[in-house]
């Protein structure tokens, strides 16, 4: 849960700055400074650009943010007159300096020498916010390495022409998480970028499980020796990874996949399929000191890999039509920490901000801003503040733009 308490009059903001203070926000501005002097210098002065303010920039991230409430296909229709316009807020900041700041935005200006990373436009600002996420909260000890949902809403997918989700389609980097599977709380993010040639690049990576297990190991690089056990998918389970794992004394449990899974160092007679037929409920063991295979039918072969549940405990998997099927107790656990993050998913993911960018470290900025929204809401359920307000996650969103724009006081008295 959260280590530190917050106080009953806690704003929106506070909880958000508890990510993004604003010592972040007040480098975003002096970095878009530099840049737009630096870009004048080279393609020709713009008089009618002014230096952005601490002020302007909240009301930036406000607008951007009020994309995740309230969709719409381009953060610029908050101006329009026609369905997705917002007058409520429109009227803090024109269109055109929204545009003149939306053009200059960085958070790192210039390249220095040394840097190589695909990313260094945005690293500062992760960094920053996996800070963020280490210090304002304690994770339980079940967690799930995955990919979170950030596809675009279908709706607006269905508006795009087919050139535009082409050039869409084509994220260049994937985004990981390692997450709280108790309450949701996303610990922390890792990004892969797609291209490239450096050591995180795909042409060091051609096979996926090399990249998969490098991904696992970027996103438990801070959980050694915390007992933690990590569910992963099909994609991460592997012999070798989670020996590595347990000598750094975090427990897995894994699902597996002939097809997805790397499987070396594992007995081909539990990856295939037994010619006899199987009744729902009936699973083999294979056990290597700590670590078990599990093969579990029901209505298919199930494959689990696990060190960190005793194979002999058993556990049940409850279903509406057929009642209760009998499974190792690992198979339980995995089913219901799973389903925990669809339900997240299910929650949370509608409120990613709309504003889909070209430049790639845009689109995972956007994408950080989102999961630190999200982060901060789960927090404030938590709070006592909660308890005093019981803001939804929309309601939550709504306030958060509207103290970023200066519409609210958020002073405690109020």
């Amino acid at each position: 849960g959260p280590t530190r308490k917050m106080p009953l009059t806690a704003s929106a903001m506070d909880f958000f700055q508890l990510f993004v203070p604003d010592n972040v926000l007040k480098n975003m501005v002096v970095q878009t400074n530099m840049y737009a002097k630096k870009y004048q210098e080279r393609f020709g002065s713009d008089d009618t650009w002014i230096d952005v303010t601490l002020t302007e920039m909240k009301a930036f991230l406000g607008y951007m943010i009020s994309t995740s409430i309230h969709h719409c296909e381009s953060v610029l229709s908050i101006w329009s007159s026609g369905f997705y316009s917002n007058k409520s807020i429109a009227l803090i900041m024109t269109q055109s300096r929204f545009e003149k700041i939306l053009k200059y935005f960085h958070i790192v200006a210039f390249r220095s020498s040394q840097t190589t990373h695909g990313l260094y436009k945005i690293q500062p600002f992760l960094d920053s916010l996996q800070n963020g996420f280490d210090s304002a909260f304690r994770p339980s000890q079940a967690q799930v390495l995955h990919e979170p949902l950030i596809d675009e809403d279908p709706v607006f997918i269905a508006t795009c022409t087919e050139r535009e989700l082409r050039k869409r389609k084509k994220r260049k980097f994937s985004l990981w998480v390692r997450q709280c599977s108790s309450t949701g709380f996303i610990c922390q993010i890792y990004v892969h970028l797609k291209e490239g040639s450096g050591a995180d690049g795909l042409d060091a990576l051609k096979n996926k499980p090399q990249l998969h297990s490098m991904v696992a190991k970027s996103l438990c690089q801070n959980a050694s020796g915390k007992n933690y056990i990590i569910f992963t998918g099909p994609s991460i389970t592997s012999l070798n990874l989670f020996e590595e794992f347990e000598k750094q004394g975090i427990y897995c449990c894994g699902l597996l996949s002939a097809r997805k899974s790397d499987c070396t160092g594992l007995p081909p007679s539990m990856l295939n399929n037994p010619e006899t037929p199987q009744s729902r409920g009936q699973y083999r063991i294979r056990m290597k000191g700590n670590m078990s295979l599990i093969c579990w039918y029901n209505k298919g072969h199930f494959r689990f890999l696990t060190n960190a549940y005793s194979p002999v405990q058993q556990g049940v998997i409850i279903k509406r039509k057929s009642g209760e099927i009998p499974c190792p107790l690992a198979v339980e656990a995995f089913a219901a920490h799973l389903s925990y993050i669809c339900k997240y998913d299910d929650k949370y993911s509608k409120y990613f901000i709309s504003h889909k960018p070209n430049k790639t470290w845009q689109q995972v900025f956007w994408f950080a801003i989102s999961i630190a929204i999200n982060n901060a809401y789960i927090l404030y359920k938590m709070s006592e503040a909660y308890h005093v307000t019981r803001y939804s996650r929309a309601q939550f969103g709504e306030r958060l733009v509207k103290e970023l724009l200066g519409l609210e006081d958020t002073s405690p008295s109020h």
